[in-house]
């Protein structure tokens, strides 16, 4: 057979669809965005296939587009498999990870079974909780590295940082606000630090919270704005077309930050190292990759 895929143009293939255009994956992707239209229609050349639309306000990628998305995730995967395992080291113990629910069910999970693989004879225990108990667990000596979401304006020096995201008040379209009654509120738990900036900066002038359920789950406050049981803070990856942001009504919620915290004043492992490089590595084409300070 005369056609061969690349790599890297594959790479910028998922990259376009999960980030929503070229211009955009050229970003992430530290190119030019010349440079990635020239992968993309060099791949198209091997394949004989459009791959792009190209056409404005229609799905941006063809059927044949879709169709190698599948392959692409899977051949990269095993490409990237196959370097990290070439030039590993022999690592064993145990890693004591801490994550929130957003991220113990985002990519993550693909990370943490392709690091154990990578490293059969190291030993990842993971807990899942809202942020600030993953950080008092950090805090407290329980957890070598924490994955969380932080206020931006509260990430440390030594964080990677993952992906920002953002913080909206939310409602039902049909739920309608009563100005002489306090606003319903859904919340997360007393530890939430989303309830924390609510009950504090969030309140608007005029206006009183009164919390009428406390669920763990993004899940379950979906659930709740969508029957209009009241107005909740959820970030920007649980806001769904069903579900309607509430402007000018509330102060605007500060931006959020996903990081990979390692435990404060204790030097970090090889293990820890290379489970952080592992998640670098799956992050670094999708999402812009800095570490902060």
């Amino acid at each position: 057979m005369s056609q061969r895929l690349e790599i890297d143009a594959l790479r910028a293939l998922l990259t376009i669809a999960r980030s929503g255009g070229v211009s955009r994956a050229a970003e992430q992707l530290g190119l030019s965005q010349s440079a990635v239209s020239h992968k993309m229609r060099r791949l198209e050349q091997s394949l004989g296939s459009d791959l792009l639309a190209r056409r404005a306000g229609g799905p941006l990628l063809t059927e044949a587009g879709e169709r190698l998305l599948h392959y692409a995730q899977r051949m990269i995967d095993l490409h990237d498999e196959a370097i990290a395992d070439l030039g590993r080291k022999h690592l064993a113990g145990t890693i004591r990870l801490g994550m929130t629910e957003d991220t113990a069910t985002s990519d993550f999970a693909r990370i943490l079974g392709r690091f154990s693989r990578l490293y059969p004879e190291v030993s990842v225990h993971t807990r899942t909780g809202q942020s600030l108990n993953v950080q008092n667990w950090l805090k407290d000596g329980e957890l070598d590295l924490a994955v969380i979401q932080v206020f931006t304006k509260d990430v440390q020096p030594d964080d990677l940082v993952l992906f920002d995201d953002t913080l909206h008040w939310v409602k039902s379209p049909g739920f309608e606000f009563d100005p002489s009654e306090p606003v319903r509120f859904l919340a997360f738990d007393q530890n939430c630090f989303y309830r924390q900036w609510g009950y504090g900066d969030g309140l608007a002038q005029g206006h009183r919270l009164k919390t009428v359920l406390e669920c763990p789950s993004a899940a379950g406050i979906q659930s709740a704005v969508r029957s209009g049981l009241g107005v909740a803070l959820l970030n920007g990856m649980h806001v769904t077309p069903d579900i309607e942001i509430v402007d000018g009504i509330f102060p605007e919620p500060p931006q959020l930050t996903f990081v990979a915290r390692p435990h404060p004043g204790r030097r970090r492992s090889a293990q820890v190292n290379a489970l952080t490089a592992e998640i670098r590595r799956e992050l670094s084409g999708r999402m812009k990759l800095r570490l902060a300070g």
